[in-house]
């Protein structure tokens, strides 16, 4: 994946915007953090959400961590081989590691989110 696409945020999850649609997952700091990621559960299809709504959850050996979505919009996938298989976001978490797919409701809400090399910086920090 081209990481000059990818904007994050401070939340630790990234987003792409691919068209009508963005995808979002957990970034590849915030899975080296979390350690081997062994459940997911994740928001329904069809659900609309705002930013900062809960969109899942991930537990791993250390802990359980609530997601909260970077941007609204309606949900129109979400990934089942995930669910199926956590250990995928740690594989390649900005790939086959994908958490769920929006329908973007404001492209601006993307626009405000930190591009990687902000990023990087935020979690030097």
């Amino acid at each position: 994946m081209e990481e000059s696409r990818l904007r994050f945020s401070e939340d630790h999850l990234w987003v792409i915007e691919m068209g009508e649609t963005a995808r979002i997952g957990l970034s590849e700091y915030a899975q080296e953090q979390l350690g081997e990621i062994i459940s997911v559960t994740r928001a329904e299809v069809g659900r609309f959400i705002e930013p900062g709504d809960p969109i899942g959850e991930l537990e791993s050996q250390k802990t359980v961590v609530e997601l909260v979505s970077p941007i609204g919009g309606t949900i129109k996938a979400v990934n089942e081989i995930v669910v199926e298989d956590p250990s995928l976001i740690n594989i390649d978490p900005y790939g086959k590691g994908w958490l769920v797919e929006v329908e973007i409701n404001d492209p601006e809400e993307i626009e405000r989110l930190m591009n990687h090399e902000e990023y990087e910086a935020f979690v030097e920090d």
